[in-house]
This record gives structure tokens, sequence and C-alpha cells, in this order.
């Protein structure tokens, strides 16, 4: 049996030492970026229908809590994209 075969259908990694271009690089970055922007803006639609005062019960402290963290996860996003800042855990409790 084939090494590579066998870790190239295991993983998502190329198997291939060829360098990747940079032309590459942007292409699967912007791929990554459209697509992972998209899901995070879907999410905080899917949050902001629990805005429905009808269907729930919640103060406006709780509104604030979840912009707050939703804010500091941009700041963080930020932080890490225009530096090198390490991965925080994910921790949210109304």
């Amino acid at each position: 049996m084939d090494m590579k075969a066998d870790v190239s259908a295991g993983s998502s990694h190329r198997s291939s030492t060829k360098p990747v271009s940079s032309a590459g690089k942007r292409e699967k970055f912007v791929q990554l970026a459209e697509s992972r922007t998209r899901n995070a803006i879907k999410a905080i639609r899917v949050i902001a229908k629990l805005g429905n005062k009808s269907a729930y019960e919640f103060s406006e402290a709780d509104v604030r809590k979840i912009a707050s963290a939703l804010a500091k996860e941009i700041d963080a996003l930020k932080a890490r994209m225009l530096s090198t800042g390490g991965k925080d855990a994910v921790d949210f409790k109304l």
C-alpha cells in the first residue's frame, strides 16, 4: 500500500512537498475567509432571533453580555490577524 495515498486519503493536508505559491495561498485565504465570514454572520443572525420578546424572556443586561462577548471576539480576531496572538479559550455564560 502506498503511504502517500494513505496519508492524503486520511488528511486534508497536502502530501506533496511542493511549496504553495503566494497566489495559491491567497486563493485559499479568500475562499476560507469568505465562507467562514458568511457562516459567522449567519450565526449572529440566529442569535439575533432570540430578540423575539413574544418567544423569549431576556434582560437588557443579557443583550449587553452577548454583544460584549461578540465584540471581544472581533477584537481578538483583529489582534490575531494583525499580529501573532495566541488562541483564547471560548467561554460564555449569561
